[in-house]
């Protein structure tokens, strides 16, 4: 039996099984995902990146996505993984993880010859300012089948550097650029969807929500039924330091959704914690669509195979974005926080309800809220 070949990641101390890291065993869906964002209070920048590994697909993706000027610019890349799993650059995307847990370096520049036509380039820093933040582990059944194993790890951060869109070069700096660092990596569906075993009307309901203050960094997620039974939750809270401990507890949240949509037109999350209750009012801003970084899109979803080096470039309003399209349920709003002692802050509350959730009126795959 011939065996994965092996690759620079197979020199350091961090093999979990007697394969070469390259092995994805029998698991066709196993990915290692980056996810990074960032934003000024004002609304006037919104950044995010994803990056992911698909071994079983042999698969590597990035998209960066910028929103200026009321426009999300989209630039996506694809290609083979091959046996290098330490390479985090895909195209013209690169991620360098300048010291784990606490800084990484995106470069990005499309304005070769050979690029998507994007003109998009950014050299941009995320440095910690809050602690890592691990959620409980996400395991997930469709009868007895396991269709989600994984972990996640979120960490609240500031940015530095520069990104260019549209002609439009802004500079940030961390005391005004905060955002937030996701890194996931298990087995969850990936690339394209295998036929076959019964069929289910879907339903996932999701709400996450890291939050900025200048004295402090929490987070929030939620996982529910369509009876609003949770199958997954978290509720953190720590001091704006990546020393600072980590405070864990339950969650309360409400949500008044938009008319004609099944997003949020504004939410109250209260966490309730050793050190006592926070509650958090969030007031929208605008959406970013999650397309635009390969969630839940027909061509570009993650682990999809698009070429051994592909790249594309699109572009949307987002205030003419049409919400009751499934390509723009999932969302990031870029919303504005007031803590119940005054103290306001700047975070994202992520949006992702396909089918029923009965606490919430939705009766259907794609019904709106009335």
């Amino acid at each position: 039996m011939q065996a994965a070949p092996v690759g620079p990641a197979d020199d350091y101390p961090v093999h979990q099984s007697s394969a070469p890291l390259r092995d994805p065993g029998h698991e066709r869906n196993l990915y290692d995902r980056f996810f990074l964002n960032g934003y000024l209070a004002d609304g006037s920048l919104f950044f995010a990146l994803a990056l992911g590994h698909y071994p079983g697909r042999n698969v590597a993706d990035a998209a960066f996505s910028v929103v200026v000027d009321g426009t999300q610019h989209n630039l996506r890349a694809s290609r083979a993984l091959g046996a290098d799993r330490l390479d985090t650059s895909v195209g013209p995307i690169r991620l360098t993880i300048e010291e784990p847990l606490r800084r990484v370096r995106l470069e990005i520049d499309d304005s070769g010859p050979t690029g998507a036509g994007s003109g998009m380039s950014a050299s941009l820093t995320f440095e910690a300012r809050g602690p890592v933040f691990q959620e409980p582990p996400f395991l997930r059944r469709s009868g007895p089948l396991v269709t989600m194993d994984y972990t996640r790890m979120t960490q609240n951060g500031a940015w530095s550097g520069t990104v260019t869109a549209a002609g439009h070069t802004v500079a940030v700096e961390p005391a005004t650029c905060w955002g937030t660092k996701d890194r996931s990596w298990g087995f969850r569906p990936v690339g394209e969807r295998q036929a076959g075993g019964q069929p289910e009307l879907p339903a996932f309901y999701w709400l996450w929500a890291p939050m900025n203050f200048a004295d402090a960094c929490g987070h929030f997620d939620v996982n529910e039924e369509p009876d609003g039974t949770r199958w997954h939750e978290n509720a953190m809270w720590s001091a704006a330091d990546p020393a600072a401990p980590v405070e864990v507890g339950t969650a309360s949240y409400g949500i008044d959704w938009r008319s004609g949509t099944r997003h949020a037109a504004g939410a109250e999350i209260a966490l309730d914690l050793a050190g006592g209750r926070r509650q958090v009012r969030l007031t929208p801003l605008f959406n970013f669509y999650m397309q635009g970084i390969g969630y839940t899109h027909p061509t570009w979803g993650h682990g999809m195979w698009v070429g051994p080096d592909a790249r594309a470039y699109d572009s949307l309003v987002t205030a003419e974005a049409d919400a009751a399209s499934p390509l723009h349920l999932h969302v990031q709003a870029l919303c504005r926080l007031e803590r119940d002692d005054g103290v306001s802050g700047v975070g994202i509350l992520e949006q992702l309800i396909v089918g029923p959730h009965h606490p919430s009126g939705f009766k259907d795959l794609l019904d709106m809220h009335a």
